[in-house]
């Protein structure tokens, strides 16, 4: 919805005090690097500028002078002798000095002869100041004003959402995004705020707001889309901050050439051992295969990285044409996996050691290592499978996007594996003559913790196929568990008339079913006193819900926090600025607060309190599906 002026003027002033924990207030510096007010020539000097075109004279007639003035001294014949050009004078009449000599400490910092050889193309021009700040003609060039790549009409939120906001705030709040979302539907609602297309806040330079929502995205796994989101920003204007962020969304989208643009730009600004390497790649991309290959030979020579990254420096730049295509990567000695060994391995297809691979997978950083190989269209269907549960279960891949990859699995001729024996199974769960046998194939994909709620994603559309019957009541729950992950809340509440009152599945349709009313005190009764969850959360997080839609069947919200498990009327600095959002109807800003209260790994890490303040503000500011979901979800996997 639009803010009111008025009520937006309100939020600036009651903000002027937030304060959110230090962990949450680091500021990005950088500055905005402007372009410049004409384009700059690429010709040398005197080429733009054309000489003036000389007065012409009377042709002699031959063997005849030219005429000359009266007093004149007369010029000498052309069969003369020839003498010098006079010197120049000084003002005064007398020679003009020469020129002084040249010190060896003014020639000191030249380059040799060998080391001109050895300059690229554009070490070249920054030597000899020919390289334009900017290589973008000024009819191409993109405005700062607004970033982003999902507009209001695609989906996006309101342009000017965050424009009169107070940078502080916003900066702290998109700052603080830092880790996964405990709810799917809370990290697909962060993403689309994230690439919003939005003007910044008044104050903060559009670049620095630009980095912050990169680097968060970047911590979603949203690799891709933080990629497009630097896209749109001319590689001129980016700062430190930006291209950091960047740099690593290519790095996790096996990407590493794209970002040659902004490499070759900034020329060697930062000389760490990765930006050598990977300036030598760029190198090669642009037809300099052969000062590629000696900067990789030096920097081999001079082991500025480990073995193992340089040399698959060498193969990925090889692959650019002539050159070391075929250098054999040997990994001995390599103890670990990095994004970088493993960006560019995927991109050359070279096979990461099994040890390794799964190292990594099972470490602290194994989420990311799977989120940037599940969109990775180079790795076989079988590596991708196995990533994309981690995907699915976070919310990077939606369902229909699970589900044609596994198609895509079972359609490949020899599929052997873990992987193809599930694709197998999906191909059941939708053609399988009778309900029983569709239920039982599906049945064989859910299971528990990550990789179950995988298996719900992959069979959310399978299970809408399901015709709601009393013959199936025993597998209500969780067919409306797989529906709801991917937002099919009109075919679950096909099922509120099958359901039994205080079921998991009745909790669930009293929360996502859009033409609900108030629940009723004997259901949810009923709901808790079979609750077997550790504390009885889930029953907190059904009143939660509840009561942040505007459901709970009577009585104020004081009353209902013992049920909550907590007091819901507890205020803290967070949930006073959520409220204010909603209350001045900024739908942008409060997806942003409810993606900061919604961080963690698990559901054991979100309260009824937090899950009280979320809903209730997205259902003021018009985003009630979002809620319902968040609310439903909680209750299936706490």
């Amino acid at each position: 919805m639009r803010m009111r002026a008025k009520s937006r003027a309100g939020l600036r002033s009651g903000s002027a005090g937030f304060a959110l924990a230090a962990a949450l207030m680091g500021a990005v510096a950088g500055g905005l690097a402007l372009a410049q007010d004409a384009p700059v020539s690429l010709l040398p000097p005197g080429f733009d500028d054309p000489q003036p075109t000389p007065t012409p004279t009377p042709t002699a007639r031959p063997n005849q002078p030219s005429p000359a003035a009266p007093g004149a001294t007369p010029r000498p014949s052309p069969t003369g002798p020839t003498t010098a050009p006079p010197l120049p004078q000084a003002p005064g009449g007398a020679p003009a000095p020469a020129a002084p000599p040249v010190s060896p400490s003014e020639l000191k910092g030249l380059p040799t002869l060998r080391e001109l050889e050895a300059l690229s193309t554009d070490e070249l021009d920054d030597l000899l100041g020919l390289k334009p700040e900017y290589d973008i003609p000024p009819a191409a060039r993109r405005s700062l004003e607004q970033v982003g790549i999902l507009a209001p009409e695609e989906g996006g939120f309101a342009t000017r959402s965050l424009a009169a906001q107070p940078p502080s705030l916003v900066r702290a709040v998109v700052a603080g995004i830092r880790g996964p979302m405990v709810s799917r539907w809370g990290h697909i609602l962060l993403r689309r705020t994230l690439a919003s297309r939005f003007a910044a806040p008044e104050g903060m330079d559009p670049v620095e707001f630009a980095a912050l929502r990169i680097a968060a995205l970047n911590t979603l796994g949203e690799f891709t889309v933080a990629r497009a989101l630097a896209q749109d920003i001319d590689t001129g204007n980016w700062n430190g901050a930006l291209t950091d962020a960047a740099l690593d969304a290519y790095i996790a989208a096996s990407d590493v050439a794209g970002a040659c643009p902004a490499i070759r730009l900034q020329g060697g600004g930062r000389e760490d051992p990765q930006r050598v390497m990977w300036q030598a790649i760029c190198n090669a991309y642009a037809g300099e295969g052969a000062l590629a290959a000696s900067q990789l030979n030096i920097a081999q020579s001079r082991a500025i990285a480990p073995e193992i990254d340089l040399l698959l420096a060498q193969r990925y730049a090889g692959a650019a044409g002539r050159g070391r295509g075929g250098t054999r990567v040997d990994w001995d000695g390599a103890e670990e996996l990095t994004p970088w060994r493993m960006s560019l391995a995927q991109a050359v297809g070279e096979d990461i050691p099994e040890e390794l691979l799964d190292t990594a997978l099972t470490g602290a950083d194994g989420a990311y290592y799977a989120l940037a190989g599940a969109a990775n269209a180079a790795l076989p269907m079988s590596m991708r499978a196995r990533y994309a549960q981690t995907a699915a279960a976070r919310g990077v891949f939606s369902a229909s996007a699970l589900v044609d990859l596994y198609s895509r699995l079972y359609a490949l001729e020899g599929a052997s594996g873990v992987e193809a024996q599930a694709a197998a199974r999906l191909r059941e769960a939708y053609v399988a003559p009778d309900p029983a046998t569709r239920i039982a194939a599906m049945r064989g994909l859910w299971g528990e913790g990550e990789s179950g709620f995988a298996g719900r994603v992959l069979t959310a559309y399978a299970a809408a196929r399901i015709a709601p019957a009393e013959a199936q009541t025993k597998a209500a729950d969780d067919l409306i568990a797989s529906m709801l992950t991917a937002g099919l809340d009109r075919d679950a509440a096909g099922w509120r008339g099958v359901v039994e009152t205080g079921s998991l599945g009745w909790a669930m349709l009293a929360l996502a079913d859009p033409g609900a009313r108030a629940a009723s005190r004997g259901g949810i009764d009923s709901f808790r006193d079979a609750d077997e969850s550790a504390g009885q959360r889930r029953s907190a997080f059904l009143v939660a819900g509840l009561a942040g839609l505007g459901r709970l069947p009577g009585g104020s919200l004081a009353s209902w926090s013992e049920e909550a498990g907590g007091d819901l009327t507890r205020q803290t600095r967070w949930s006073r600025t959520i409220a204010r959002a909603a209350e001045v109807e900024n739908a942008a800003l409060v997806a942003l607060l409810a993606g900061l209260g919604m961080q963690g790994d698990s559901w054991a890490q979100m309260t009824p309190l937090h899950l009280y303040h979320i809903t209730a503000a997205l259902t003021r500011v018009g985003l009630e599906a979002e809620a319902r979901m968040i609310a439903a979800e909680a209750v299936a996997r706490a």
